[in-house]
Formats: C-alpha cells, structure tokens, sequence
C-alpha cells in the first residue's frame, strides 16, 4: 500500500499521509479502513483487485470474510455519492475503480469555463463534447456543457436563441443521467426567468432548489434578480441582505447589490455599491461593468465611459460593452465619437454577435428612435437574454413612454405574463 503520498482520481484526493479523502477541497468523512480500502483501489486504478490482494493491501494481512470488504466497498461507494459508480464488482476478479476516459477533457472543459470568456466557453463547450463522445454515460460533461451555452447566452456573447437551445438539449441529457440536482434546477429556473420569461415557474423552481440546498449563494442571487425583473425591489434587497449575512464579500454579492439599485432609481447608493464591489474585488467583470451602467444612470457620463473602456479591456469579447460607451459619448455630446463607434458595431455585427438590446439603447441616446425600436423587435427575434428587463431598466425610460414600447413588451413577455406582472 502506499504510503506518504497523494493520488487524485476524478475531483478527489486521498492523501495517505494523513489517511483524508477531500472532493473538490472539501473533506469527506471515511472511517479509516474504508480509506484504506479506496487507496487500494484508486492505486490500482483501471485494474481488478482482488480478495486476497485487498486483504494485503487494505487490511494489511489481516484476514476479514468477503462479506465484510464488500460492505466495506459499499462505504466508498456511498462516500464517492454520485461517483460511486466507478467502483464495480466481477465475480472471481474483484473490484475495480475505473475513472472515464472522458476524465482529462472534463479537467480541460472546466479550466477554460473558469476564464469567463467566449473564447473560454467555446473551448469547454469542444471539450465536454468530446468526453460525451468518449462517455456517454459522463453527466459531468452534459453539466459543463449545458452551463456553458447558459453562460454564452446570458451575457450575450453568441445568439441566444441558438445558445439556448443547445443548453436545453445539454441540460436535459444531464438530469436524465444524474437527477434534476438543485444546481441543475436552479440552471433551468435561470433558462425559464431569463429567456422564457415564465416568472412563476422560475420562482417555483428557484425556490425548490434553495430548499434543496439551502445558501447556495448562486441560487440566491438569481432568486434576488427574478424580483428586480418583477420590480420586487424590497424583496430583492432581503434575499440580498439573507446571503450577506452568510457570505458579504461575494463578488456575485457585491455586483447584483449594484444592479438592484439601479433598477430601483437609487442611483447614488448604486454608485457607492459599485464603487464597494471594486474595492474589494477591482478583476471582477461584472461588478466592473455594473459599476459603469450606475455611473451612466446617474448622469456621470464621462466616469462611466472610463469605466466602460476599462470594461471592455477586460472583456473585450462583450461586443455590448461598446454599444454602451457609444451610449455614453453621445449623452456627453460627443457625437462625432459615437457616430463612429455605431459605424465600427455596424461592421462587425455581419461576423459577430452584438446583443441588439443594447445597441438600442446606444440609437436612443443618439436620437435615432425608429432604429432604436427596430433593434429592440430584433431583440426579441433573437430572444435577448436583456428582455426579462423591459419593465425595470431605467435605461429604457424613454422609449417605455413611446406607443410602440407596449408591443414589444407584448411580444417578450405574451399577452398572459403581462398581464400577471400587471396584477
């Protein structure tokens, strides 16, 4: 048996210096011979051990009957919870601990998750989808897919309405492989809040899965964001006010108490939240662009430029971001600037995704209504994941006095969902 080392399988580690199994950093307990039973195994990793090599190098010589190993083994199995699968059994071989051959591209798709970029989430989008080919029984790589399509559709980084469907597609293939877990329900209750824009299911779903798992600081925040979209602002800042109390300096904190105060017309508490959210987090993108958008309502149009192009330098694959510093150049009067920024966007929409919500908005500070109108119906046609804002969104006060605001509300929302945030 080894001795004095540590051997990772999947998102695990067993350090046998000090007899400790962890996932994922957390600790899990392992009574010690049923840790020294998942050494022998993940050891062996690929191979059959059998009876009397487990006796050797899990008991040490020791002889126990096959009945207690295999109760032992069923301890790690119950231990690895939905990993326990890997470990299986064959008459006159032994067990096995197998980890998929999908296990390095899972590694991989998660690594370039982590970068929050759409190059980074095209790049896990490849990798998970080859360790569905390698295994298909693999949840893991459905999960990180589906999370991944999310994530380009909500920040407006491919169409939405393909982006959304391929998460669809992922996400359904996760939960019939592993279960509808509470990361995975709060995932589709995020899909119906923002891009079905069917506000009590998503609630409903939000709030089974925070049952499920309470203070998952995820699942609060989007709890948080479906009552600024109802324009439930005081109930926002409770289920805010819940998490700070369990976690204050989350940088998903921090940024959503920025957007709730803005969508609330607080626009210098706004600023003060943003100006907070980078002090103690100054490489977070969304709190970086959150603290621009308040900046902007509150009429500071040149620091909000600044903070726009800062923005973009961070994440300069949020073609968004330019169309709302052109926003801000044409609201400071520099309208020579802004009209060039609008032809650059104009040009590079025909190659890449630029989010018409927001360019919308860009052609109403410029004046230009009618075009500003015409991008909002594109908006919808490409199912922009801003919409679930059309009632909230102080940067639409101007257009939302103009008669032809309510059909495109009509057309987001269908004539039943606006009718039930009326009442």
């Amino acid at each position: 048996m080894p001795v004095g080392r540590e051997i990772e399988f999947g998102p695990f580690r067993a350090d046998t210096t000090i007899n400790r199994l962890t996932r994922d950093e957390a600790i899990l307990d392992l009574r010690p011979q049923a840790f020294q039973v998942l050494t022998a195994l993940a050891s062996n990793s690929g191979c059959f051990v059998g009876y009397e090599q487990m006796i050797r190098e899990a008991w040490g010589g020791t002889v126990v009957s096959k009945h207690t190993v295999a109760v032992t083994v069923g301890e790690v199995k119950k231990a690895l919870q939905e990993f326990g699968g890997w470990i299986t059994y064959r008459p006159k071989l032994g067990y096995q601990l197998d980890v998929p051959r999908s296990e390095g591209l899972i590694k991989r798709g998660r690594h370039f998750s982590s970068r929050h970029t759409r190059e980074g989430f095209e790049k896990a989008i490849q990798c998970f989808q080859q360790a569905s080919d390698a295994d298909p029984s693999d949840f893991r790589a459905y999960e990180g897919m589906s999370s991944a399509l999310l994530m380009l559709a909500t920040w407006g980084m491919h169409s939405p309405r393909v982006a959304y469907a391929g998460f669809l597609d992922a996400h359904s293939h996760a939960v019939a492989l592993r279960g509808l877990t509470p990361e995975l329900r709060a995932d589709r209750a995020h899909g119906l809040h923002v891009f079905e824009r069917k506000m009590e299911e998503a609630e409903a779903e939000l709030l089974q899965a925070q049952r499920e798992k309470p203070g998952l600081i995820g699942i609060q925040m989007r709890l948080a964001m479906l009552h600024v979209s109802l324009g439930r602002f005081d109930k926002a800042i409770q289920e805010l006010n819940r998490t700070c109390s369990a976690d204050s300096l989350s940088p998903l904190l921090t940024s959503t108490e920025i957007v709730v105060r803005i969508c609330a017309r607080q626009f210098d508490e706004a600023v003060a939240y943003g100006k907070r959210a980078l002090e103690l987090h100054p490489y977070h993108q969304l709190s970086r662009f959150f603290y621009a958008d308040a900046l902007g309502c509150a009429g500071r149009f040149e620091e909000a430029l600044s903070e726009y192009r800062r923005a973009s330098v961070v994440s300069p694959d949020l073609l968004w971001l330019r169309a709302m510093e052109g926003g801000c150049l044409a609201k400071s009067g520099r309208y020579p600037e802004a009209l060039a920024l609008l032809g650059e966007l104009e040009r590079v929409r025909v190659t890449e995704y630029l989010d018409p919500y927001h360019l919308a908005l860009f052609l109403d500070a410029l004046d230009r209504r009618g075009q500003a109108f015409a991008e909002l119906e594109r908006a919808c046609e490409d199912n922009s994941s801003m919409l679930h804002m059309l009632y909230v969104d102080p940067k639409l006060d101007s257009l939302r006095k103009d008669p032809r605001f309510n059909p495109i509300l009509d057309r987001a929302f269908r004539s039943a969902l606006t009718q039930a945030h009326a009442s």
